[in-house]
């Protein structure tokens, strides 16, 4: 399907098959995108073809053409792919806020959230002011996030020169 069935059909697919409030149920059904599967299509038809058969001819199985030519070919795209479900992970909250019931399940979107949205900065603040430390709700919020957004930050710069390759792949070559 190019898109989804929506929230409610979602839902009661994975309340249905035993996935709720488990972190499968985060995982799995959102595990396969169209898109992701239509630029790895792409990415596969325009390998050489000359490639394998010169393996073939040379004696190779289909596993090690698999291993030796067509898996480090594919790099850029499995490297970009995999950031795109990296960011989609890390940022999503509200699949956890669907799925998840039990509390010491909430992954970390979650957790910001409900520190974000919530009444417990007033908790933490309160119990700082007895340390002698004022600590400010805005204050708190804003390091949060950013501590949040530090793991895609240092993991990007390392992907990026795979990143722009595979985001290039079935445009046309000047």
């Amino acid at each position: 399907m190019y898109f989804n069935g929506g929230i409610i059909p979602t839902f009661l697919i994975v309340k249905g098959i035993g996935l709720y409030d488990s972190i499968a149920g985060l995982v799995i059904p959102s595990a396969m995108n169209v898109f992701n599967f239509i630029v790895m299509r792409t990415f596969f038809r325009g390998m050489s073809k000359e490639l394998k058969e010169a393996a073939y001819i040379d004696g190779a199985s289909e596993m090690q053409v698999l291993f030796r030519i067509v898996l480090p070919l594919s790099a850029p795209i499995i490297a970009t792919i995999g950031l795109f479900y990296a960011v989609s992970y890390w940022n999503d909250y509200f699949s956890a806020l669907l799925y998840i019931q039990t509390p010491n399940k909430y992954t970390l979107q979650l957790r910001l959230r409900q520190l974000l949205f919530a009444g417990q900065l007033s908790q933490v603040s309160a119990s700082s002011d007895n340390l002698g430390t004022a600590v400010m709700p805005e204050s708190l919020k804003m390091a949060s996030v950013i501590v949040s957004t530090i793991p895609i930050i240092l993991v990007y710069p390392w992907l990026q020169k795979y990143f722009v390759k595979g985001v290039m792949v079935g445009s046309v070559k000047g």
